[in-house]
């Protein structure tokens, strides 16, 4: 179980946002997932999460293309690259399942409930925050190419149906990507 105090250890204090025990109890999704949101939070992290964005409504409000809502938990713009557009992770009621919706709607799969999602989100935060690799590839492309692979291995470990495929799966992609 990933905790408030591992993942500020990386992220820092005010790059951890928990959820207003509020604001979620009306959502339906688990309860425990619920708790995990309050008490553990969900960091800022580099290249995929910008803010953190609660949702206020009970109802989920979070469209996607295929005609499901979700809850948003995050708003992204990366960086004002194309005003106006815009990303969000959510979980889908019922499940928790969580989702990343692009800005079309397109919602592509993430991980299996809040709590793996979390634990994905804290691995790779850890990992790249103390990667020398990683933080800065450009002349060790080889080198970081492997490293994200063997990064993709453990977060495997964590979800495996968040890496059963690659169109559709956020993590795969993201991983792919990372260097570009």
């Amino acid at each position: 179980m990933t905790t408030f105090d591992e993942i500020t250890a990386w992220a820092g204090t005010g790059n951890v946002t928990r959820a207003d025990p509020a604001v979620v109890a009306g959502w339906q999704i688990p309860e425990e997932q619920k708790a995990l949101l309050v008490d553990v939070g969900i960091p800022i992290v580099d290249q995929l999460i910008e803010y953190v964005s609660f949702q206020v409504e009970a109802a989920p409000a979070l469209q996607t293309a295929d005609g499901r809502s979700l809850y948003r938990l995050t708003r992204n713009h990366h960086g004002g690259l194309v005003p106006g557009m815009e990303w969000s992770f959510g979980a889908e009621p019922g499940t928790g399942t969580v989702y990343y919706v692009l800005p079309q709607g397109e919602a592509w799969f993430a991980n299996s409930s809040v709590e793996l999602w979390l634990r994905t989100l804290h691995h790779y935060g850890l990992h790249v925050s103390e990667s020398e690799i990683l933080s800065d590839p450009d002349d060790r492309e080889d080198e970081a190419l492997t490293e994200l692979g063997l990064l993709a291995d453990e977060l495997k470990e964590i979800d495996p149906p968040a890496f059963s495929g690659y169109i559709g799966f956020i993590w795969a992609e993201f991983l792919d990507r990372r260097l570009w």
